[in-house]
């Protein structure tokens, strides 16, 4: 009895471990990846826009920054552009998003829009796949009579990244895939 229980063990283990290490990705499987990683983008534009309003409590606003390092591989950074500046700053995630949540403005209107891929996923050595999503930012800030003061758009790479990954559920290793955003790099800033 007991070397039926190893053998089949030992094959569902096998089973797990071979679907694992598929490296591939599925068409099925790229078309659900990518609709992750464009949802993923969404909720940080949904995020960005709340911890830029200045009617956000500042409890809630920390709350979603939170949220928002969660969507980024550790050490991502954030470009910061001016039409008033050629230099383009980066700073990490956090920071970036604090100083959103601290900006000089009265009322502050952040909008992404055009959000969609402009490389597909590719394979790295490591296994990886790395894609880039392009968005445009229309940033606004208001005074205190509610008279814009400044407004840009600038276009945004975002740095996709998938990796293959596992879990434990029920004593079984599961193998998925998840999507991680990287560095979001300014391509261009415009009056409009």
């Amino acid at each position: 009895m007991r070397s039926k229980i190893f053998f089949i063990t030992a094959v569902l283990v096998s089973f797990v471990l071979q679907g694992f290490s598929q490296d591939d990705i599925s068409p099925q499987r790229k078309q659900a990846i990518d609709s992750l990683a464009l949802e993923k983008v969404r909720d940080l534009s949904k995020y960005i826009s709340l911890i830029g309003d200045k009617e956000t409590e500042f409890s809630e606003a920390n709350r979603v920054i939170d949220r928002a390092v969660e969507l980024f591989m550790e050490g991502s950074e954030v470009g910061v552009s001016s039409l008033y500046r050629e230099d383009i700053n980066y700073y990490l995630v956090r920071e970036y998003l604090e100083r959103l949540m601290r900006l000089n403005y009265s009322k502050v209107d952040i909008e992404w829009y055009k959000i969609e891929y402009v490389s597909d996923l590719e394979k790295q050595p490591d296994g990886t796949y790395v894609g880039v999503i392009t968005v445009f930012q229309k940033f606004s800030g208001y005074d205190k009579e509610g008279g814009l003061v400044y407004q840009d758009v600038t276009k945004k790479d975002i740095t996709v990244y998938v990796k293959r990954k596992e879990t434990q559920i029920g004593g079984r290793l599961i193998g998925f895939w998840d999507v991680m955003l990287g560095d979001i790099r300014v391509k261009e800033t415009s009056k409009n």
